[in-house]
């Protein structure tokens, strides 16, 4: 009966993580399915694996293993890495727990609570991170910083140029800056290609 409570609280809070934070925050449906497929499968292979003499080293294997495996096959966000992993977490806890106890049940709630207020949208609201190929090749670091700051109506915080192109006269640049709040609702200039 406790195997049956933990697959129950294990689903409650995959169904929280997927579809109470994660999606509302981000609205990337395939890796819904990737956090339910991955958790589920992980809590059912870790369950057959607590109730044999196995042990949890080869469970933790698997969750190496296919760690690797998801990581390598498609290109995530940092976040969304982050995501995957409590999805993962969330059903080994429950998978290699043999009752639901008061640590187990903590430790689940633990990891939701971590990625609910990491990953809020008012810690760092105004922070912003972006790839931007500019029409112009700039080598001098401070005036591209300051061109960025223009057109971003931002306070750059951190540039790191990618690729100075001097025969084309283009300059792609990965930038973290920080929203002013007087910035204008305004697009892009032309001059900017965002990736």
């Amino acid at each position: 009966m406790g195997t049956t409570y933990l697959i129950a609280i294990d689903l409650v809070a995959v169904s929280i993580l997927t579809f109470g934070l994660y999606f509302p925050r981000h609205r990337r449906r395939d890796l819904v399915v990737a956090f339910l497929g991955v958790n589920v499968g992980v809590l059912a292979v870790a369950t057959m694996l607590g109730s044999s003499d196995i042990g949890a080293g080869l469970g933790l294997g698997l969750f190496g293993v296919l760690s690797i495996i998801r990581l390598r096959s498609d290109e995530i966000a940092q976040h969304e890495v982050a995501y995957y992993f409590a999805a993962l977490a969330l059903g080994l806890i429950a998978g290699l727990s043999t009752e639901p106890t008061v640590l187990s049940t903590s430790l689940m709630a633990l990891v939701l609570l971590a990625l609910f207020a990491g990953d809020h949208p008012r810690l760092f609201g105004s922070y912003r991170q972006q790839l931007i190929q500019l029409d112009t090749a700039i080598t001098d670091e401070k005036a591209l910083e300051a061109h960025l700051a223009q057109m971003l109506h931002a306070e750059i915080r951190k540039v790191s140029v990618k690729n100075l192109n001097l025969v084309n006269d283009t300059t792609l640049v990965e930038v973290r800056y920080q929203v002013t709040s007087n910035a204008p609702a305004t697009s892009l200039p032309n001059s900017l290609v965002a990736r």
